[in-house]
């Protein structure tokens, strides 16, 4: 059962957080529009507001998720600590470990919004924000490949010379079917033209049906036909891995696996990273809590100055390992989970300090 004092706890939390994020979001937005004024300037008001910063305020919130709830936890108990408010609590006979308990649930909560919010709300909403910039501000995206070439099912491997996104078409292509190590099927054509899913249009074709050491030959000036792999396949701009629900991601790393791709680092980060934020929730409340929660010489400014520190270390840290990920030096998961590991022997180390003291 919620207890009154649960309930302040509680109340103190989230509300500190959330007005942590709103005082954060004022300030980014003031920086956001003086960097790129003369692209707002050009673009519609309304695209401005709701095409733009709709969806660019979530987004960078809960980038930042760790960083507010650390400093959350800490500002809030440090005022608790330094009113003596806490140690009031622990003389009456309650325990640090049943304090902490509301600490918990309100990292739950706080965790449960980033994961809704990164795993199916800000993707989609990011499709028009990166639409947006890279009309209004910079294009970043990915309309041309050349050399392409993928397995596009088991036995089936398609090549490209060229493709052009704006016009959906793909020149000199060529589709291999293979039984084995048997080429049983060839397909050549000038011209592919991609229409919607995995309907392509292939143009000025030759079909080479081989059975032995006889041929049967095709030819024709346009075929409908399916062929199970689209453009955004092999076309992967920069922000893509942003624009997908978790379970699109996870879909999407699946078929590029079976696809022999390689350049889908940034995309099993995504995925790894989504559920880490959530951890971190819990991480950092723990620290923040046993850090601030006795009275120092030197008021929360200390208690705020180390949270400061340990939430920016922790944001770099996880860059850090990102980066080794994407270079190759280690997996996605050790990547992105590295931090919280580590952080998690930091938390237990002071957790017990403070529950000792």
């Amino acid at each position: 059962m919620f207890k009154i004092l649960d309930v302040y706890i509680i109340r103190k939390f989230l509300g500190t957080y959330f007005f942590a994020i709103l005082l954060i979001l004022a300030i980014t937005v003031m920086f956001d529009v003086n960097d790129k004024l003369d692209s707002f300037l050009k673009a519609p008001l309304k695209a401005t507001i709701f095409d733009y910063f709709v969806n660019f305020l979530p987004y960078f919130a809960n980038q930042f998720s760790p960083l507010f709830t650390f400093i959350a936890c800490i500002f809030f108990t440090s005022k608790l600590a330094d009113n003596s408010e806490i140690i009031a609590m622990l003389s009456s006979g309650i325990s640090f470990r049943r304090l902490m308990r509301p600490y918990m649930i309100s990292a739950a909560v706080i965790a449960a919004l980033t994961w809704v919010l990164s795993a199916y709300i800000i993707p989609p909403a990011n499709i028009k924000r990166i639409e947006y910039t890279n009309t209004y501000v910079k294009n970043r995206r990915v309309d041309y490949g050349s050399n392409i070439q993928m397995m596009v099912a088991p036995g089936q491997i398609a090549y490209m010379s060229r493709f052009d996104n704006t016009t959906r078409t793909g020149y000199r292509f060529s589709l291999d079917k293979f039984e084995g190590k048997k080429l049983v099927s060839r397909m050549t054509a000038a011209s592919i033209r991609w229409d919607s899913l995995y309907h392509w249009q292939v143009r000025d074709y030759m079909i080479r049906d081989i059975e032995g050491l006889n041929e049967h030959i095709t030819r024709g000036n346009r075929l409908d036909t399916i062929i199970p792999f689209e453009p955004r396949d092999f076309l992967i701009a920069k922000n893509d891995h942003e624009t997908m629900t978790t379970p699109q991601l996870q879909d999407y790393i699946e078929r590029q696996k079976k696809r022999g791709m390689a350049n889908i680092e940034t995309f099993e980060i995504e995925n790894e990273r989504r559920y880490a934020m959530c951890a971190a929730a819990f991480i950092l409340t723990i620290i923040g809590m046993s850090l601030s929660s006795k009275k120092v010489k030197g008021g929360m400014g200390i208690n705020i100055g180390i949270g400061l520190v340990l939430s920016f270390s922790y944001i770099l840290f996880m860059t850090v390992t990102s980066t080794f990920a994407i270079s190759g030096f280690t997996s996605p998961f050790v990547a992105m989970w590295i931090p919280n590991f580590i952080y998690s022997l930091i938390a237990i180390v002071l957790y017990f300090r403070a529950s000792a003291g």
